[in-house]
């Protein structure tokens, strides 16, 4: 049998820290076991400590979680600082008061809880009416805190809410220049717009005929560029460019401006004395850079068939003759369905096409019979062309043909005198303006002596 021998009166300790025994395993038949005694790391303990945090104390049942919005409070009157809010619906229903004592009321009522339409139906103002006082209201305040001039301001005391409400968009010190403006010429919320809409707009605008010629800093120069701009729309010597020379010249505040427009006058006049004669026997044919933005403020569009400049002479007979607007809201309805149109702000020219007004695009403005030496633009155009005028009658005039007189060749324009040369008689209509794409830099229109 086998036995062990236990030496229990040896401890652990009789071995030494190299992991050595002092007995030898050649004296005993059952060596030791070694233990391998490994240096404990230091544990740097930090004292722990705890604090009790007070809980939250839950919110009452009564408190909203959320708050729908309110505006913000506005300062009332004295007189009206007491009132309960039937007292303030009657106030308001009865016009107590001028006009901006009583629009805070509005705010303070919709501050409660009221609605515009509960308003309305309290007090007869309509959410429209409503919005432009508290609005009104809140720029003649500004006009107050820039230090116009009291007696500018107190002009808007009756009946001014509709003008301060269309110079809301401007600037502080703008509309401290624009209300000073609005009372010396006297100008109708008609006015005001288009006074706001100048200004807005003038910046924008640079690289324009004669734009460094008016002062953006004065409102009547921005008005009168807008006038002076729309004149150019107009054909020279007509009655419409006079008118809206003479608009702008009104308004002009700028010497410098006032001597640009008489000089357009001054040159329309000289042009109906020496050139009357002659122009009845010639056609211009305006060349408009389209702006960006233009046909979405335009206040009347035209809608125009689009042709291809390669397509055949069929497809202009083909294309729809006449496009109109019906009902309330302008419904566009066309005598038969087509494929491409094209959307163009109501200029003269193109207004007084009618029936028959057709537009053929052109991916290379080269092709049209302008000097390329001075503007030689590899640009799409879009010429607009008169179905109901073919007879090639006036040498200066432009006209749109086929290529090389055949129907199957594409489209190309040309001037009245070459196709007289030719023998040709009759042509597809009458060109009546150019449209370019319109791009962030602008750049001078093509004038008359341009085309070839």
């Amino acid at each position: 049998m086998f036995s062990a021998n236990v030496n229990t009166h040896v401890p652990l300790s009789l071995y030494n820290s190299k992991n050595k025994s002092f007995s030898s395993s050649f004296l005993s038949p059952n060596p030791p076991l070694f233990i391998f005694h490994l240096p404990s790391p230091k544990i740097h303990l930090k004292p722990i400590s705890a604090t009790l945090i007070p809980s939250s104390p839950p919110p009452p049942a009564s408190q909203q979680l959320y708050q729908p919005f309110r505006p913000p409070p506005n300062t009332l009157p004295p007189q009206y600082q007491s009132l309960d809010a039937a007292g303030r619906l009657e106030i308001l229903a009865n016009r107590l008061g001028l006009w901006y004592e009583y629009a805070p009321l509005i705010t303070s009522l919709i501050r409660e809880g009221f609605s515009p339409t509960s308003i309305e139906e309290s007090t007869g103002i309509s959410g429209v009416e409503q919005n432009r006082l508290v609005v009104a209201a809140q720029v003649r305040e500004s006009l107050i805190q820039s230090k116009t001039d009291p007696e500018i301001v107190a002009e808007f005391d009756t009946g001014g809410a509709e003008l301060l409400y269309e110079i809301r968009l401007l600037s502080v010190s703008q509309r401290a220049a624009a209300a000073r403006f609005l009372i010396q010429h006297k100008l109708d919320a008609k006015g005001a717009q288009d006074l706001a809409r100048a200004m807005k707009d003038f910046p924008r605008r640079r690289g324009d005929k004669a734009w460094e010629d008016f002062d953006y800093t004065l409102p009547g120069d921005c008005l009168s560029f807008m006038y002076y701009r729309q004149s150019r729309e107009h054909k020279d010597l007509s009655e419409q460019r006079t008118n809206a020379l003479e608009m702008a010249l009104d308004v002009a505040e700028s010497e410098k401006a006032k001597n640009s427009i008489l000089k357009e006058l001054q040159g329309d006049s000289e042009d109906k004395d020496g050139e009357e004669g002659e122009m009845a026997d010639s056609v211009r044919v305006p060349v408009v850079r389209l702006k960006l933005g233009e046909v979405a403020e335009a206040s009347n569009v035209v809608v125009l068939p689009v042709c291809r400049a390669e397509q055949i002479e069929k497809e202009i007979l083909e294309a729809p003759w006449e496009c109109r607007t019906e009902g309330e809201f302008g419904v566009v309805v066309a005598e038969k369905g087509w494929e491409r149109w094209v959307v163009l702000p109501a200029w003269e020219p193109v207004v007084g096409l009618g029936k028959g007004g057709v537009v053929v695009a052109f991916p290379d403005a080269r092709v049209l019979p302008w000097k390329v030496n001075r503007w030689y633009k590899e640009e799409a155009v879009l010429v607009v062309a008169d179905r109901g005028r073919k007879e090639v009658t006036i040498d200066d005039g432009f006209y749109l043909v086929a290529v090389d007189g055949s129907g199957d060749g594409g489209l190309k324009v040309e001037r009245g005198s070459a196709l007289k040369a030719k023998g040709v008689e009759v042509s597809l209509g009458t060109v009546v303006t150019v449209v370019r794409p319109p791009k962030e830099e602008t750049d001078d229109q093509l004038r008359d002596e341009d085309w070839e």
